[in-house]
């Protein structure tokens, strides 16, 4: 079958020597090895479909072998070649894993069979763990909300690098959505059938944020009781989201600007090398440039990781999408629909400065819906330091709102003011169409 790689473990030279040439035959990929260890060290470094091991090899047999594979979790499918059968032979290797076991001297037609049989099942396997990840990624695919021409254009720019290999780095408050960006640029990228793998920086240790991302080996230290991939094994072929990447210690900076360089790193406590393809995509709510001047960041590093990147404003600076992400909010905390946010209490939150960005919007209205007894959300539901902004919201108006009028008509006098009386502007941060504001403009006799 071709494109199988197929890893004989042989010992009898001139069996192994038939063996590879039958299989090539038969269109399959082969590497022969004669001994147990070499056969183990080569299952851990390349990527192969099914292994044929023999029991009784030198250095190590054949049932070693097969535990040692399973224990790494290295994913092949494994079939014992064995002379000397008995149950008992068969039984441990079964137990430990193996597809089947083959007693010598076979048909090449039997092992042929058994090697198709045992590619499909890894096939299968590996088509539903991908079935399964693809199913979990659905729930996590980008679902980016905006009116926002700085959003947009932004957005146009992601989609232009996506496909690229290229490391993004995104800039933007806490807050902002950054994360949302990468999985942007991951799910329109050729990797999107592989793994999105986030890790914040700024919430580990140095010593067990090493070990996430570059894994160890069993023994490396105190508890060590099995080898453990990092966290750029997983991404391999995808996607390492480095969120506040402005916090890695100059050790793990330099761990990773090797990995970005060579594709290869070693485990903690380990030494062979690994490689692998995974593409970077980093986060900072810092100025990095500045940090590098100041020695506190690499500049080589930085010069790698920041090829491409982009920079997301502040809620404060895209209140056009302030209504749209809070109906959008309202919506998911309450799916039966039985919430709505008064004018009033959209306009102070159209006002509000929003330090804490879009995840303090989301925590806000979580808080409202949860919170208030009515099914209109009114001012009275939000925090104290919205509802203070009513006094300075009534600029302009001599009394207070006491219909969804003069709600509306104080609302649009504030955009109006905040745009500068440009009506086309005020419009797209209202959400309305032009004419429609215009309209209201008229009927609330509003001077601009």
């Amino acid at each position: 079958m071709e494109g199988i790689k197929v890893l004989v473990a042989e010992d009898e030279k001139n069996l192994g020597k038939v063996l590879k040439r039958e299989l090539e035959i038969r269109g399959y990929n082969i590497e022969l090895l004669e001994n147990g260890e070499d056969a183990l060290n080569s299952a851990k470094k390349g990527s192969f479909d099914v292994i044929l091991l023999d029991i009784l090899m030198p250095k190590k047999n054949g049932i070693d072998v097969l535990r040692e594979i399973k224990e790494a979790g290295i994913s092949p499918e494994v079939i014992i070649m064995t002379g000397h059968a008995t149950v008992q032979t068969a039984l441990d290797a079964m137990k430990l894993g193996a597809y089947d076991y083959i007693t010598k001297p076979f048909k090449f037609e039997k092992i042929d069979t058994l090697i198709r049989n045992a590619a499909e099942k890894k096939k299968l396997i590996a088509e539903n763990l991908y079935l399964k990840r693809r199913i979990k990624d659905d729930d996590k695919r980008p679902l980016i909300i905006t009116k926002s021409p700085r959003i947009e254009d932004l957005l146009k720019l992601a989609s232009k690098v996506a496909p690229t290999v290229s490391p993004v780095m995104v800039y933007g408050e806490s807050g902002t959505g950054k994360e949302l960006i990468a999985r942007f640029i991951h799910f329109n990228s050729p990797r999107c059938d592989h793994p999105f793998i986030p890790i914040n920086c700024a919430a580990l240790q140095e010593n067990i944020l090493e070990n996430e991302l570059f894994g160890h080996e069993r023994g490396a230290f105190t508890g060590a009781d099995k080898q453990k991939p990092g966290l750029f094994e997983i991404a391999n072929k995808g996607t390492l989201f480095l969120d506040e990447i402005g916090e890695l210690s100059p050790a793990i900076q330099a761990k990773l600007l090797r990995v970005i360089e060579t594709g290869s790193f070693f485990r903690v406590g380990g030494t062979k090398e690994i490689y692998v393809d995974v593409r970077i995509v980093s986060a900072t709510n810092k100025d990095l440039k500045m940090e590098a001047e100041e020695k506190r960041f690499r500049k080589d590093l930085l010069y790698r990781i920041g090829i491409i990147s982009l920079t997301l404003p502040p809620l404060k600076e895209r209140k056009e999408d302030i209504p749209l992400l809070a109906g959008h909010f309202i919506k998911s905390c309450n799916p039966a629909g039985v919430k709505v946010l008064s004018p009033e209490a959209l306009a102070l939150m159209v006002e509000y400065h929003w330090p804490g960005n879009v995840r303090e919007l989301l925590h806000i209205i979580q808080r409202a819906v949860l919170l208030s007894p009515n099914a209109v959300i009114e001012p009275t539901d939000l925090p104290l330091e919205i509802q203070q902004l009513k006094g300075k919201m009534a600029e302009g108006v001599k009394e207070n709102p006491k219909t969804l009028a003069d709600a509306e008509r104080q609302h649009i006098m504030s955009i109006l003011k905040e745009a500068n009386g440009q009506r086309g502007k005020a419009a797209q941060i209202l959400g309305i169409d032009p004419k429609t504001l215009y309209r209201k403009i008229i009927a609330y006799n509003i001077k601009i």
